[in-house]
């Protein structure tokens, strides 16, 4: 598995992310805990998770507790394994997705986070979603408060704009903003500013849904069919010719595809050996 940085941390090319495992259509806890063993298998070193992945009221931490679960049954070393958390975003378990980015809320969430976690200090706390009733330095000020009194390790951002990035790294102070997670994949496009801007600051830009509009047969539609034409020319799924992509786009970019199967992940882990040829890239690229 190839490495790349988070905030000097070193972790594998490709991350999971654990959403799929906690929300609606979630598989019963045997698989998921076999698709967290299935990607420390493959290599992976990056787990990406939050407080709000759960379905129904009162089970807030669901995939935290989940990605503990796992790592405690896991029969190899973990100690590398970055365990990266978000609070700020909430599920009522109606759902919908509401925000809270206040202060008082975001200590609370954070307290839950390492009890659910069972750490001492969480290896990289976000702030998951900006809440518009609150000022986006108010609540970046909780990491910074948080950062110095070591409760967590590393501080980074999702859902962000690069003025929201700007503020978090004033705020947060030189080198101390870690990583910005946002959405982006061959169908959503619009964070490549962010990913760009993250690029020339060195910042690990995180792709979340990197395989967004990628059907289980690989389909993208006549618009991206050049991801199926690139896949079949390797002999491998158009899921890994889109994170091999991103792979190439930025030294920083380190993708973290959902997954509830421990062949979707075995899968996408695969990509971190995928070498796109150039002019491949640029074809890609073109959307």
């Amino acid at each position: 598995m190839r490495t790349r940085s988070i905030g000097g941390r070193t972790v594998s090319a490709i991350g999971l992310g654990g959403m799929p495992m906690s929300i609606e259509g979630r598989p019963e806890e045997q698989r998921s805990i076999a698709t967290i063993h299935a990607a420390l298998d493959a290599g992976v070193t990056l787990i990406d998770t939050a407080d709000a992945y759960h379905v129904n009221p009162g089970e807030a931490g669901h995939n935290e507790r989940l990605i503990a679960r796992a790592l405690a049954t896991y029969g190899g070393d973990t100690s590398d394994v970055l365990v990266a958390t978000k609070g700020g975003h909430i599920r009522p378990g109606d759902g919908s997705w509401t925000v809270d980015g206040s202060p008082a809320y975001l200590r609370e969430a954070v307290e839950a986070s390492l009890k659910a976690l069972g750490v001492d200090a969480i290896g990289l706390y976000q702030f998951h979603r900006p809440d518009p009733g609150v000022p986006y330095g108010e609540s970046i000020g909780v990491l910074k408060d948080l950062l110095d009194a070591g409760k967590i390790r590393l501080a980074g951002i999702s859902n962000a704009t690069i003025a929201q990035i700007d503020t978090a790294r004033r705020i947060l102070g030189e080198g101390n903003l870690a990583s910005v997670q946002n959405e982006f994949s061959p169908a959503f496009r619009s964070s490549e500013a962010e990913l760009r801007y993250c690029a020339d600051l060195g910042i690990a830009f995180l792709p979340w849904s990197p395989l967004g509009g990628i059907g289980r047969a690989g389909d993208l539609g006549a618009k991206h069919s050049a991801f199926q034409e690139i896949a079949d020319a390797h002999g491998v799924s158009p899921q890994q010719v889109t994170l091999a992509w991103m792979l190439a786009l930025a030294p920083v970019v380190i993708p973290i595809p959902g997954a509830s199967r421990p062949e979707s992940i075995t899968d996408s882990a695969q990509a971190a050996g995928l070498v796109l040829t150039d002019d491949e890239v640029t074809r890609l690229s073109r959307g």
